[in-house]
């Protein structure tokens, strides 16, 4: 049976009513994961239909929103912060192939925000062993994501770290995610990654 106008536009709100309030976690609680936000904010607000919720892109651009009436002084700053320590970190772990991927590359991070960096690597390992070597503190992580190919999300190893008030994300992914890269578990496309170059030239033309 068909859906009426009211249904539609009742769903319409509910979708809208999730976006907003996965928006707010986002920012006020330090949430970083965009569908674990989601997830929560439609527990929050009764909606346990998974086809009545938002995608993620709608949750995006009422984080956009978000900041522009309630952070419009601050996060430009802390963008530009995370996206110049992105670049230096990229230079620093050069040798794994990084490409930055999250907030700090599509403009939507915060005082919070991580910088989220996917490194190619056959030997997890290698990785620990150059932080270690360098005398970077670092904690381990697992992390969940699916890659191009794959039905299911898979779990990847990585490290978590601070440098001058900045969080980072190191996520240890195997050298074929250079060309399967880890796609959205809305869409399947790929997530939005940039390399070296690209992230300095987002800095010379924001």
């Amino acid at each position: 049976m068909p859906s009426t106008p009211q249904t539609l536009q009742r769903n319409a709100r509910g979708r809208q009513r999730i976006a907003q309030e996965a928006a707010r976690l986002i920012v006020e609680s330090g949430i970083q994961d965009v569908e674990h936000a989601r997830r929560k904010a439609a527990a929050r607000l009764g909606i346990h239909q998974e086809s009545l919720w938002p995608r993620l892109a709608d949750i995006e651009q009422a984080l956009r929103e978000h900041q522009r009436l309630f952070a419009s002084t601050t996060q430009p700053g802390a963008l530009q912060l995370r996206r110049e320590s992105a670049l230096q970190a990229m230079q620093f772990l050069q040798a794994f192939q990084p490409r930055l991927s999250g907030p700090v590359l599509t403009g939507l991070a915060g005082d919070s925000s991580p910088v989220i960096l996917h490194l190619h690597c056959d030997d997890a390992e290698a990785v620990h062993h150059f932080l270690h070597d360098q005398r970077i503190p670092a904690e381990a992580r697992t992390w969940s994501l699916q890659l191009a190919g794959h039905a299911t999300k898979q779990h990847f190893p990585g490290w978590e770290f601070a440098a001058d008030g900045i969080a980072f994300e190191l996520i240890i992914l195997p050298g074929d995610a250079l060309r399967q890269p880890p796609v959205s578990g809305d869409d399947g496309k790929p997530l939005p990654r940039a390399t070296l170059t690209q992230v300095r030239q987002l800095l010379l033309d924001p």
